[in-house]
């Protein structure tokens, strides 16, 4: 017969496994969190930047359409901004507007800056129309607003600009709108980034839109 000595013993040896396993459980799992992250952080290794053209180092990668029902094989910047954009990832289909928009993320706003340094919504908004869309663009938010043919918003597509009234008189800042509301612009306190235009304080400010042709 075991006496109460044995039985306890015993309980306590359980424990102490059972507390080991459960902290090896733990750093297995934190090691498969960190590899997740590094490949997050890598996963526009595909594309390739030189100038204001925008490549594919494996053109295989790129061969995703509207079309196709091989989601699977879509390129992982798709799968990225289609999550940011809030929209199916066929609908985001133009490599060279967000490899643009990835090279630039983040830049730091400075008042009249035109590069990867610092650079002001009109500054980074007329360095995106010249390098994806080819486009002689040029000017301060209010003198795009003057040149741009203007739209409703239900006309608005990828490329076109979205205007606002920040100090509430003028116009005095200007994105570009990509889809489903959203717009990459240089934001003051973020740098540049996407937002939406249903955010509380861009509908409050919001002006109009327009193209630039």
């Amino acid at each position: 017969m075991i006496g109460k000595k044995s039985i306890s013993g015993i309980m306590a040896m359980f424990c102490v496994l059972g507390l080991a396993a459960c902290s090896s459980s733990k750093q297995g799992t934190t090691k498969r969190t960190g590899s997740g992250s590094r490949g997050n952080v890598e996963f526009l290794d595909g594309l390739s930047i030189n100038g204001n053209n925008y490549t594919a180092k494996s053109k295989s990668t790129l061969k995703f359409t509207a079309s196709s029902t091989l989601i699977e094989n879509a390129p992982l910047w798709q799968f990225k901004y289609a999550q940011l954009l809030d929209v199916r990832v066929e609908a985001v289909l133009n490599t060279n507007l967000f490899a643009f928009i990835e090279e630039w993320w983040g830049t730091p706003y400075v008042y009249g800056g035109k590069n990867r340094n610092g650079v002001d919504c009109s500054g980074f908004t007329n360095n995106l129309l010249v390098a994806v869309f080819r486009l002689n663009s040029s000017g301060s938010s209010a003198q795009l607003y003057e040149k741009a043919r203007k739209l409703s918003k239900s006309d608005m597509r990828e490329g076109d600009l979205v205007f606002f009234k920040t100090d509430g008189k003028s116009i005095s800042h200007v994105g570009v709108y990509l889809n489903n509301n959203k717009f990459v612009h240089a934001s003051t306190s973020l740098g540049v980034t996407i937002s939406d235009l249903n955010e509380t304080y861009w509908a409050r400010y919001y002006a109009g839109s327009g193209r630039i042709e």
